[in-house]
């Protein structure tokens, strides 16, 4: 659209800042009611932290789950998510994320290529809560060709979620391939990587899955609808009129603009993981040091210039933690199903495990940094060495040589010997008590295994997936560090995701979604995709209030 005000450069309903998943599902929301939008991207590439992510998306009661069956009652999601979340966030915003998500899934399934699955047994973080639910509610985008992408392809944001020669792996074959040397599942799931290899040369696909598909797979939405995408583009600052926000001024080729918005601005920039002042400012100690996960540009700019107005912000000493191993290059790697493995503990300095090894791993960091136990360390035996992997090293495979350089990884003849070495006092004394819990399958200190959670990156094979004796040497122990996949505090908003100010009152023309607001979540995670679900409802729900069709 052309400016048809001389003090503007551009013009339209609605501006969008940020081009994860809460971005895009927005825009197409604006293009379904008829609204006309840009999303501002200040990066080279688009996509986000979505974009670099698993993928997940937890909407109770979508379409793709309705499809296979799984309905779920409206009691049910709201008895889970209270039980969980408690008092600590607005009911009404509860309420607007369970009551709107099913729709905003459906609107975003209009499109020819967004498609989903249920990633079926991957269960809620908390099923044994009532109202959770042990199969799970998470779904996935479909694995996508991004050559499809066409010129746009160069632009997108890369994942780690690709493996060697372009093997490519869903959350599904990724449990079942941690499990090649244990399961026939597992072996079967390798013969299946290795056509997919084949297979991928032959017809020189570029399979994309989990985040990487859901960005490529909004994008092409976005080009079906015409909807621009302006990249390299930072926003500086927001435009108020008479308290009310009517556009933003961005940088753009080296220039100031000014883009008007009749109807609104939207924040969906991202947390401020990798401002290290805020992450100082607002963090715990122990979680302070930056080793996130998020895109490298997440700074807060969104956050930062709600502040600006007078807005009020909530859970900013919170983030989406996850345990994390820093590789030497410096590179966070996440620690999710390795936790779930057995034949392993993991201990505080002193020696002493200090919580269920396998819980979620939001939950784990928060005893973790409760605890004061930064750094933590990985003990495991070699026989777990030798079936399952760990930290992208394959089951087997030895260390590289650069772990033990850099302090990160121990090894030892015997427990006592890797206690003395480490300076885990309690070592010896912890395993001897876990060894008794693993051979009679239950762990009486912490519960390990009880949570349909914890077992589904377990070992089926034994009593208690997440149980074995650590009684195999050489034994080994690996520095944990707290690592986190984006911030989860940000702008208070209200049911329709419109900015509240420190008094309640509203900042009129003001929208936030995704990890620029104050999660919906609380201090908890209800299951897989917990964050990139609310981000695309509250995303819908911000332009249909905008385009005055939610009051």
């Amino acid at each position: 659209m052309s400016a048809v005000h001389k003090e503007w450069d551009d013009e339209f309903d609605l501006v969008i800042v940020g081009s994860g998943g809460g971005g895009m599902a927005a825009a197409l929301t604006a293009h379904d009611v008829g609204l006309g939008c840009v999303i501002v991207e200040k990066a080279k590439l688009y996509g986000g932290t979505t974009g670099i992510s698993g993928g997940g998306i937890w909407v109770p009661n979508n379409p793709t789950l309705r499809r296979a069956g799984h309905d779920d009652s409206r009691e049910s999601i709201r008895t889970y998510l209270d039980e969980l979340i408690g008092e600590r966030v607005e009911p009404k915003r509860l309420d607007a994320y369970v009551d709107h998500g099913p729709a905003a899934m459906a609107l975003l399934e209009q499109s020819r290529w967004v498609k989903f699955f249920w990633t079926k047994g991957y269960a809620d973080y908390h099923p044994e809560l009532q109202g959770g639910r042990p199969l799970g509610r998470s779904i996935e985008a479909v694995p996508f060709d991004t050559r499809k992408l066409g010129g746009d392809e160069k632009f997108q944001r890369p994942n780690s979620m690709k493996g060697p020669l372009g093997l490519w792996i869903t959350a599904k074959d990724y449990k079942n391939l941690a499990m090649v040397k244990r399961t026939w599942g597992g072996r079967r799931a390798s013969l299946v990587a290795a056509w997919r290899v084949a297979s991928n040369v032959i017809r020189r696909r570029h399979m994309s899955t989990g985040g990487r598909a859901l960005v490529a797979r909004l994008r092409m939405a976005l080009k079906d609808a015409g909807i621009p995408l302006w990249l390299e583009t930072p926003m500086t600052s927001l435009v108020v009129e008479d308290g009310r926000v009517v556009g933003i001024e961005v940088v753009q080729n080296g220039e100031m603009k000014r883009i008007r918005a009749r109807k609104g601005v939207l924040l969906a920039s991202g947390g401020f993981e990798h401002n290290q002042e805020m992450r100082d400012q607002w963090l715990p100690e122990g979680g302070r040091e930056d080793l996130s996960l998020g895109a490298r540009e997440n700074v807060g700019d969104g956050i930062t210039a709600g502040i600006g107005l007078g807005a009020a912000v909530d859970l900013m000493d919170d983030a989406w933690w996850m345990p994390s191993v820093t590789h030497p290059s410096g590179a966070s790697i996440p620690l999710v199903s390795e936790r779930c493995i057995p034949g392993s503990v993991i201990v505080s300095s002193d020696g002493r495990r200090f919580t269920n090894e396998s819980s979620p791993y939001t939950n784990f960091v928060h005893d973790q940094l409760d605890g004061k136990h930064v750094p933590a360390w990985f003990v495991m035996d070699a026989k777990a060495r030798r079936r399952y992997p760990f930290a992208q090293v394959l089951p087997g495979q030895p260390f590289p040589k650069s772990f033990y350089e850099a302090g990160l990884v121990v090894k030892a003849t015997t427990l006592d010997e890797l206690a003395e070495t480490v300076g885990l006092t309690g070592l010896t004394a912890t395993v001897a008590t876990f060894n008794d819990y693993a051979r009679n399958g239950v762990d009486l200190e912490f519960g390990r295994g009880n949570s349909a959670y914890d077992r589904y990156y377990g070992d089926p094979t034994l009593k208690n997936p997440n149980l074995d004796t650590i009684d195999t040497g050489p034994f080994y122990a690996v520095r944990l560090d707290v690592g986190d996949l984006g911030t989860k505090g940000g702008l208070v908003c209200d049911e329709h995701a419109r900015v509240l100010r420190e008094d309640g009152s509203i900042i009129d023309g003001l929208y936030v979604t995704g990890n620029a607001s104050s999660s919906v979540m609380g201090t908890e995670y209800a299951g897989p995709g917990a964050t990139i679900g609310p981000s695309i409802v509250f995303g819908y729900v911000a332009v249909k209030h905008a385009a005055g069709l939610l009051s």
